[in-house]
């Protein structure tokens, strides 16, 4: 092997772990965790406190049973999300999935507030891939129930 092929491997080497540390540099020392995005469910939420306020979170639970109100003219959907323990009161904007309803798991993407309430923008419904076919008899409206039949 020549002398300026083995010198031009090392300055390839050289520039490529000069790269590589100017990414890990960049990762662990810019604003990535401005980014940040926790997921928690309400016991973990309430259990944080003030640290919880105005952070980016992915809150889960369940929809408390009769306490949703949603206003369709205003787009304002609120109810309480609980984990069996603790219990979040929510305020989302922008109208809610089909298969919003009581009793289901859900995912809210938002902020708590200093008032206790969580803001939220994004909701998603949490269920399962596992499909099952209607039992005979079962009428349409009952398959595609929906939060203004709530």
């Amino acid at each position: 092997m020549s002398n300026s092929t083995s010198k031009n491997r090392r300055l390839a080497l050289v520039g490529a772990l000069a790269v590589a540390g100017a990414a890990l540099a960049f990762i662990s020392f810019g604003n990535i965790g401005e980014n940040l995005v926790y997921y928690w469910d309400p016991g973990q939420l309430i259990a944080a406190g003030d640290k919880s306020i105005g952070a980016t979170i992915r809150l889960g639970g369940v929809v408390k049973k009769d306490t949703i109100d949603w206003d369709p003219d205003r787009s304002e959907l609120a109810f309480t999300v609980s984990d069996g323990v603790a219990e979040v009161n929510v305020h989302c904007t922008g109208a809610p999935p089909q298969m919003f309803r009581e009793g289901i798991g859900v995912v809210v993407e938002g902020t708590m507030t200093k008032a206790g309430i969580f803001e939220s923008s994004r909701l998603m419904v949490k269920h399962s891939n596992e499909y099952k076919a209607p039992e005979e008899g079962t009428s349409v409206e009952e398959l595609y129930k929906t939060v203004e039949a709530l």
